[in-house]
């Protein structure tokens, strides 16, 4: 006959729940929630780990393969665009003219030049490139590979396991689904979020607040609520549980969080020299990866960083943030695709030199490099020619060049070639975004094949064929 819970159980648990709501606070959800169950499902795998943490730049709305990293110098004006070709530190390959940074470090990035798939819509491209998922329904409902590397990989030290550097504007068809499928695995497993609009680390009164006590409430009353929920759950009959057990750990580091300096150190760009951050740039992308650098150095597993490169000239309050969608018509003379506005490459690309230049940079000074993927894409490219439109460059998913470097990645390489007019995938794998999202989970250790959902095991992480043979 199974016991009825006295009303003095009773009442103990209306008690901790009433504490359990004022002991941290972020976003609404509490720390221990959005902490809880980072530790509790681990891959255990023969799967080795290449790398142990990730940077994953997005350049939201498509940077053009002709403008970056692919070139086409030999071919006629309408299809190579105004930008030249320059020579590379590797013998033989060329990127544009106007990342000379980078041209001088290709030692230290692999370029897939054989990137393909058939979705030319930003929405959705976007989406199947951020969870590795293929197109259809699915997809619509699959969480980010962030959130699964969150689950399987949750970070060791004081800080989120997944952060994301700057919040899209919202209202277009280009942001980002943060929670998507997270009822697939748990909200816990969301990005710490920060950033959005001018609120970002280029404002002299920029700081994560979130690490604060809830509003009205101070640390000294935190604390005594903490002492009185845990000994609330030492009465408990049920504190010899796993599960409490486990509750205590993750309220323990949700503690940790807010008063401890870890995380809030990690956020903190003003312990870095004003020369490092000169180096970097003092734009929004720039001091993001300076950010994101900082992260990593702290524990955190997978930071995603929006390449937005701040206010254009001109420009008081952000236009776009999906600078790399450079249609030809959205402006008009200097402040064209090729001009030095919003979308104008003139003002995105330096920018995007400088930033990963000076990431790639420090990463090595400081020996993070090795056990960090760095990953830099966009959810499609553009078209060989102009369109007839005055568009400029449209969509083109159908062959386009992505950047990985660290990690064991083969520095110097490039996978891939693509066609005379840098249309069509002409020789090597093409690799979809499925076989991408493979590659970047199967590095950090997460076979594609592991199963997840509310059962744990309806899905799979991955269903694509990672690219091994990009690593050395």
């Amino acid at each position: 006959m199974r016991r009825r819970p006295s009303q003095h159980r009773i009442n103990a648990i209306h008690r901790r729940r009433f504490l359990q709501s004022g002991v941290a606070g972020v976003g609404g959800l509490s720390l221990a929630q959005l902490l809880r169950c980072e530790s509790e499902t681990q891959a255990n795998s023969s799967t080795p780990v290449r790398a142990r943490y990730c940077i994953f730049i997005v350049l939201s709305g498509g940077p053009g393969q002709h403008e970056t990293f692919d070139p086409k110098p030999n071919a006629p004006r309408e299809i190579r665009g105004l930008y030249e070709a320059i020579a590379t530190q590797t013998p033989g390959v060329q990127v544009s003219e106007m990342l000379p940074l980078l041209a001088a470090r290709s030692n230290r990035y692999c370029l897939l030049r054989s990137m393909s798939h058939e979705d030319a819509v930003h929405v959705t491209a976007v989406h199947t490139m951020l969870t590795g998922q293929r197109d259809g329904s699915r997809s619509n409902e699959s969480p980010f590979m962030g959130s699964l590397i969150s689950k399987f990989r949750p970070s060791e030290a004081m800080v989120p396991s997944y952060v994301w550097l700057h919040n899209m504007k919202t209202g277009t068809n280009k942001v980002p689904r943060y929670e998507s499928g997270l009822h697939l695995l748990g909200h816990q497993y969301a990005p710490f979020r920060v950033g959005y609009e001018l609120d970002n680390p280029t404002s002299p009164n920029f700081r994560v607040s979130d690490f604060d006590p809830p509003v009205g409430l101070s640390l000294e009353e935190v604390e005594q609520r903490r002492r009185l929920l845990t000994s609330l759950d030492r009465d408990s009959s049920t504190t010899t549980a796993p599960a409490f057990d486990q509750y205590d750990r993750h309220q323990q580091k949700a503690w940790e969080l807010m008063t401890g300096p870890a995380a809030r150190h990690a956020f903190e760009l003003s312990h870095e020299s004003d020369a490092l951050r000169d180096r970097y740039g003092r734009h929004p992308l720039g001091q993001y990866c300076l950010m994101a650098r900082r992260l990593i150095e702290s524990g955190v597993r997978l930071v995603t960083v929006t390449g937005w490169p701040g206010l254009a000239p001109g420009e008081t309050t952000p236009t776009v943030r999906q600078v790399w969608d450079a249609h030809d018509n959205y402006y008009t003379g200097g402040d064209s695709m090729y001009g030095n506005g919003p979308y104008g490459l003139k003002w995105s690309l330096p920018r995007l030199d400088q930033a990963l230049s000076s990431l790639l940079d420090d990463m090595h000074e400081r020996g993070l490099l090795d056990e960090t993927l760095i990953v830099v894409a966009g959810e499609f490219g553009r078209t060989p020619k102009f369109g007839d439109t005055g568009r400029g460059r449209e969509h083109w998913p159908h062959c386009y060049t992505t950047l990985l470097a660290g990690a064991g990645i083969r520095g110097g390489m490039v996978y891939g070639e693509s066609d005379r007019d840098g249309a069509y995938v002409a020789s090597g794998r093409p690799i979809s975004h499925v076989d991408f999202g493979a590659t970047l989970v199967d590095s950090l250790g997460i076979p594609p094949e592991t199963r997840y959902g509310p059962d744990g095991f309806s899905f799979r992480v991955n269903e694509g064929q990672p690219l091994r043979e990009i690593f050395g």
